[in-house]
Protein backbone atom coordinates (compact mmCIF):
# COMPACT_ATOMS: atom_id res chain seq x y z
CA UNK A 1 0.00 0.00 0.00
CA UNK A 2 1.17 3.48 -0.77
CA UNK A 3 1.57 6.04 1.12
CA UNK A 4 -0.75 9.53 1.06
CA UNK A 5 0.40 12.95 1.19
CA UNK A 6 -2.23 16.20 1.67
CA UNK A 7 -1.67 19.33 0.98
CA UNK A 8 -3.78 21.91 2.45
CA UNK A 9 -3.95 25.54 1.76
CA UNK A 10 -6.57 27.55 4.42
CA UNK A 11 -7.25 30.91 3.56
CA UNK A 12 -8.07 32.90 7.15
CA UNK A 13 -10.20 35.99 7.37
CA UNK A 14 -7.89 38.88 8.51
CA UNK A 15 -7.29 39.19 12.28
CA UNK A 16 -8.24 35.48 12.74
CA UNK A 17 -4.90 33.63 12.60
CA UNK A 18 -4.51 33.36 15.96
CA UNK A 19 -7.59 32.08 16.69
CA UNK A 20 -7.52 30.08 13.66
CA UNK A 21 -4.43 28.36 15.19
CA UNK A 22 -6.04 28.02 18.61
CA UNK A 23 -8.77 25.97 17.10
CA UNK A 24 -6.43 23.80 14.80
CA UNK A 25 -4.08 22.81 18.15
CA UNK A 26 -7.13 20.76 18.65
CA UNK A 27 -6.43 18.83 15.90
CA UNK A 28 -3.02 18.65 16.34
CA UNK A 29 -3.63 16.66 19.66
CA UNK A 30 -6.25 14.62 17.90
CA UNK A 31 -3.72 12.80 15.01
CA UNK A 32 -1.34 11.66 17.71
CA UNK A 33 -3.53 8.94 18.76
CA UNK A 34 -3.83 8.36 15.09
CA UNK A 35 -1.65 4.92 13.88
CA UNK A 36 -1.78 5.98 10.43
CA UNK A 37 -1.61 8.99 10.69
CA UNK A 38 2.61 9.99 10.46
CA UNK A 39 2.90 13.54 9.24
CA UNK A 40 0.25 16.45 10.30
CA UNK A 41 2.00 19.69 10.37
CA UNK A 42 0.99 22.93 10.34
CA UNK A 43 2.84 26.11 9.16
CA UNK A 44 2.23 29.69 8.54
CA UNK A 45 2.98 31.55 5.10
CA UNK A 46 5.64 33.96 5.65
CA UNK A 47 4.67 36.42 3.14
CA UNK A 48 0.65 36.16 3.67
CA UNK A 49 -0.11 36.41 7.60
CA UNK A 50 -3.93 35.10 6.78
CA UNK A 51 -2.48 31.92 4.95
CA UNK A 52 -1.86 28.71 6.58
CA UNK A 53 -0.72 25.57 5.27
CA UNK A 54 -0.85 21.82 6.42
CA UNK A 55 1.46 19.32 5.43
CA UNK A 56 0.12 15.50 5.93
CA UNK A 57 0.97 12.03 5.48
CA UNK A 58 -0.81 8.81 5.61
CA UNK A 59 0.27 5.04 5.90
CA UNK A 60 -2.25 4.61 2.96
CA UNK A 61 -5.71 5.37 1.55
CA UNK A 62 -7.37 3.93 4.33
CA UNK A 63 -5.83 5.50 6.87
CA UNK A 64 -6.67 8.82 5.68
CA UNK A 65 -10.25 7.57 5.23
CA UNK A 66 -10.23 7.14 9.04
CA UNK A 67 -9.01 10.25 9.80
CA UNK A 68 -11.56 11.88 8.11
CA UNK A 69 -14.11 10.14 9.40
CA UNK A 70 -12.70 10.16 13.14
CA UNK A 71 -15.47 12.25 15.43
CA UNK A 72 -13.05 14.85 16.51
CA UNK A 73 -12.14 15.61 12.36
CA UNK A 74 -16.30 15.53 12.12
CA UNK A 75 -16.31 18.29 15.15
CA UNK A 76 -13.34 19.98 14.06
CA UNK A 77 -14.83 21.38 10.60
CA UNK A 78 -17.78 23.48 11.80
CA UNK A 79 -15.22 25.05 14.95
CA UNK A 80 -12.84 26.03 11.96
CA UNK A 81 -15.10 27.36 9.62
CA UNK A 82 -16.21 30.41 11.21
CA UNK A 83 -12.64 31.57 10.84
CA UNK A 84 -11.86 30.98 7.46
CA UNK A 85 -12.02 33.28 4.31
CA UNK A 86 -13.38 30.08 2.12
CA UNK A 87 -13.04 26.52 1.80
CA UNK A 88 -9.39 24.94 2.13
CA UNK A 89 -7.59 24.11 -0.92
CA UNK A 90 -6.42 20.10 -0.96
CA UNK A 91 -3.79 18.49 -3.33
CA UNK A 92 -3.48 14.93 -3.14
CA UNK A 93 -0.17 13.96 -3.15
CA UNK A 94 1.95 10.56 -3.61
CA UNK A 95 5.21 10.58 -1.51
CA UNK A 96 7.95 9.16 -3.19
CA UNK A 97 11.04 9.48 -0.45
CA UNK A 98 12.39 11.67 1.16
CA UNK A 99 13.48 12.57 5.18
CA UNK A 100 10.87 11.62 7.68
CA UNK A 101 9.06 8.75 5.29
Amino acid sequence: MSKVGVWVKLDVQPGKRDEAVAVIQEALAAVQSEEGTLIYQLSADTTDENVLYFYEVYTGQDALIAHGSADWFKAFGPKLAPVLAGRPSMTFLEPLGGKGL
